[in-house]
């Protein structure tokens, strides 16, 4: 069982010199740390694809590396070739997951990149796109930090907590998003008792989170999923924090399947749930729930995964999708690093993007 402290370990880290994405490989945890140094395209999706790397901001400083190496690989001479070889790569890593927007945040910023700097040579757009992916992961330490303090503004000490999946450290460059506001109450000595459920079928909560925040010295408690009611009902959770892979402009919000069940419980409870999401992950584009689109995942997931023996009959059907969507009727608010977002959520989101445009023009005019 590896004990090592989650903040002594890169999640997602680029060896530039050996032209290497690496990377911890999240499968593998709780009992075993190990970095992946990967150096091939279909290495990089497949990390995304399996989980290897994980979470939404994760998966987008990632990505970002990914397309800055496959941009490294390129040979073209002239800027329209080496754009038709940034696209290829670009739209490839795309494939790997459908639902964590991102993913696609993430590349088209790289895009961006690109066309910004046409004007320039080819080695000059590669340095670029390589200052446009660390500034994505430095971005993110922040904007995690950020969110952990919007977050805290909301509770007090010695309450408890339940989480939902792994929006941690793991999940981020530093910090997470939902377990942020606990590691900055933690520094504080908010002694929070947090329940984390396990997250059937991939256990993110019991092999991610539970490890990260006990190696953080957080009072943690494991529970399986369907125990959410009864702590609830007990009277040891005051609030719940979750993360999020894509908040449409109504509110609704895509997490790890189970989240929506874990909103329905805390209204009916009385317990202010709390969304944690960058404004990376929200997407104005996307009117609702309904337009998100939803990966559904091989069914060995359910029937084999984490035993010796298939734990169902063999040819069972299995309905295995890697997401659910939370309406916003049961979202008490959701948090980003530019404010706390409040129903209605059509309104108050573009309120918040209105903040990041108006910071961002502070920050141009300096």
């Amino acid at each position: 069982m590896s004990t090592k402290k989650v903040f002594d370990m890169e999640t997602v880290l680029l060896d530039d010199e050996n032209s290497e994405l690496i990377i911890i490989d999240q499968t593998l945890l709780p009992n075993e740390t190990k970095y992946l140094h990967l150096k091939k395209q279909s290495q990089i999706w497949n990390a995304i694809y399996e989980l290897q790397v994980r979470g939404a901001p994760a998966i987008g400083v990632a990505a970002a590396y990914g397309a800055y190496l496959g941009a490294k690989e390129s040979s073209a001479s002239d800027y329209d070739k080496f754009y038709e070889d940034f696209k290829k790569v670009k739209d490839y890593l795309a494939t790997s997951r459908p639902t964590a927007v991102n993913l696609f945040w993430a590349l088209d910023r790289m895009e961006k990149c690109v066309e910004k700097n046409k004007d320039k040579t080819v080695s000059e757009i590669k340095r670029a796109l390589k200052k446009e992916a660390d500034d994505i992961k430095a971005e993110d330490v922040w904007v995690c930090k950020t969110i952990g303090e919007f977050g805290l503004s909301l509770i007090e000490p010695n309450i408890g907590i339940l989480t939902h999946c792994n929006a941690g450290q793991l999940a981020t460059a530093k910090y997470g998003t939902a377990l942020a506001p606990i590691y900055l109450g933690h520094e504080k000595g908010y002694n929070f008792k947090v329940f984390a459920d396990e997250t059937r079928p991939l256990l993110q909560g019991a092999r991610l989170t539970a490890y990260e925040l006990k190696t953080a010295g957080v009072d943690v408690t494991l529970i399986c999923d369907n125990m959410a009611s009864t702590v609830m009902k007990n009277g040891w959770v005051q609030a719940v924090f979750v993360g999020c892979d894509r908040v449409a402009a109504n509110g609704d919000v895509a997490n790890k399947i189970g989240t929506s069940g874990v909103a329905i419980l805390a209204k009916n409870y009385g317990i202010p749930f709390y969304v944690c999401a960058p404004t990376s992950t929200i997407d104005m584009n996307c009117k609702t729930g309904d337009d998100i689109h939803i990966e559904e995942r091989k069914p060995e997931e359910v029937t084999n995964k984490w035993y010796k023996k298939p734990m169902a009959p063999e040819g069972v059907k299995v309905f295995n999708p890697a997401f659910d969507v939370t309406d916003s009727k049961f979202i008490t608010a959701i948090i980003t690093e530019y404010g706390i977002a409040r129903a209605p959520f059509n309104e108050s989101l573009k309120g918040i993007f209105n903040k990041k445009q108006q910071a961002k023009s502070i920050e141009g005019s300096v």
